[in-house]
């Protein structure tokens, strides 16, 4: 079961993007020095296909991408949920997953996603914007290729 603590409107988590980002709650990965460890915690509603697409409908006019911001508790759920955007908003709407974890899951589903994030946070590296970090972002192609597109978010 997949659930959301909050939303926020954001600006830096995709590159180019006005992000829905949905914070997901339930996650394992349990990184030290994660700067939202509270969502790590069994709280937050049900993030239903529903209850997405009733998100997405409020925001509609405002986001150019939804990004679901955890969820490696339940990855088939998340691909679910992605495939709902798909079927409902095809290309009109641009989807991102960021994933603490290293690998992608065998359930992941590339065609519905235009963006995921890998690795989980290693104080010691620093977060995505630090040019020492583990983490990386990947745009997909429509080949389903992953471009890493990480040094995007590094000052120059």
């Amino acid at each position: 079961m997949i659930k959301y603590y909050n939303t926020d409107i954001v600006f830096q988590e995709f590159p180019d993007e006005v992000t829905l980002a949905i914070n997901l709650t339930l996650c394992p990965n349990g990184c030290p020095g994660c700067h939202s460890a509270f969502l790590q915690q069994d709280m937050g509603d049900e993030l239903t296909d529903i209850r997405l697409l009733t998100l997405l409908d409020d925001y509609r006019e405002e986001i150019t991408c939804v990004g679901l911001m955890g969820g490696d508790n339940d990855p088939e759920s998340v691909m679910r949920l992605f495939e709902i955007v798909r079927l409902n908003y095809g290309e009109k709407l641009r989807t991102g997953w960021y994933s603490g974890r290293q690998e992608l899951p065998n359930c992941f589903r590339p065609e519905f996603l235009n963006y995921v994030k890998l690795g989980p946070y290693v104080e010691a590296l620093g977060p995505l914007n630090a040019g020492t970090t583990n983490q990386r972002l990947y745009r997909i192609e429509e080949s389903g290729e992953m471009t890493d597109i990480t040094s995007r978010f590094w000052k120059k």
